[in-house]
């Protein structure tokens, strides 16, 4: 529940600060790591660590 309150939070933020732009950046983000550790142990990790 407190990951939820976390991100109702980031929302109203965004819209009271009206800073939208940052959203795509965030889920940018969030989609590298989450790439990163779900493919650390496998075969493709050389592979995505190139391209950083």
């Amino acid at each position: 529940m407190a990951k939820l309150k976390i991100l109702a939070e980031y929302v109203s933020f965004l819209k009271e600060n009206k800073k939208w732009w940052i959203f795509p950046i965030v889920i940018v983000l969030v989609l590298f790591g989450l790439l990163i550790v779900l493919t650390k142990g496998s075969a493709l990790a050389p592979f995505i660590y190139t391209i950083f």
